[in-house]
């Protein structure tokens, strides 16, 4: 590990989801977004019992390897394209209390950085995130409501670090090797000043995606040079 950290790598823990991801999975979609409105004290009862499950695992991991990684993931998909997925006020009420423990306790256990992955457009809870402990924002869903990277560098970049941003609804599928230079260097242009930005795809690379626009996003992100460093 020390090796690793003195290369000039991170080394990154992937622990489970909290609980959003598993109780949509156990009570199946409608059913969990209809409990919101109709059974709250089923869906309150379900995420306390996934949620002590999750504590349990990512105790024993942390335990075990928290003082040797630098970034720990964890993941619960929260936004959809033009929203969160519920209110922000059952987020507020449901949600962000649970996920404030499980951060908790990763910030108890290791000095880590803490990586986030939520999908689509969460600009309307990013200062919720922030408050409960989230260090790094993955993936910056830029084609969704309000995930814009110049207004998220201006108002979160002095507490939140960014992962990703390089559009993989539009740029890297439909787009030329060029057009995803260009969009290389505007996210490093923007996310990149001062610091606190990972650059990669905004998600999951799909099959319709072009190799020459991998490798044009990989190899133009280390040849770049920001105006900023120039």
């Amino acid at each position: 590990v020390d090796e690793i950290h003195c290369a000039g790598y991170a080394a990154v823990l992937n622990l489970p989801s909290a609980f959003v991801h598993k109780t949509q999975y156990l009570r199946g979609f409608e059913d969990w977004f209809m409990d919101f409105a109709l059974n709250r004290d089923l869906l309150t009862a379900l995420f306390d019992a996934v949620l002590e499950v999750s504590l349990a695992i990512c105790a024993r991991q942390l335990d075990e390897v928290g003082a040797d990684v630098d970034v720990i993931l964890t993941a619960d998909d929260l936004g959809v394209q033009q929203s969160i997925m519920i209110s922000p006020d059952a987020f507020r009420t449901l949600v962000k209390p649970r996920l404030a423990r499980y951060f908790d306790l990763i910030h108890a256990k290791s000095t880590a950085k803490v990586l986030f992955h939520t999908c689509g457009s969460v600009i309307d809870i990013i200062g919720d995130l922030v408050d409960i402990g989230v260090d790094v924002l993955h993936p910056v869903q830029v084609s969704a409501r309000g995930m814009d990277p110049v207004a998220l560098k201006a108002k979160w970049g002095q507490k939140l670090a960014f992962w990703g941003a390089i559009d993989t609804q539009h740029t890297l599928c439909q787009g030329s090797a060029a057009d995803v230079r260009a969009e290389v260097e505007r996210r490093i242009e923007v996310l990149g000043r001062g610091g606190g930005y990972v650059l990669g795809a905004v998600h999951n690379i799909q099959p319709d995606v072009p190799v020459e626009n991998i490798l044009a996003m990989y190899e133009h992100a280390r040849a770049y040079t920001p105006s900023h460093r120039r």
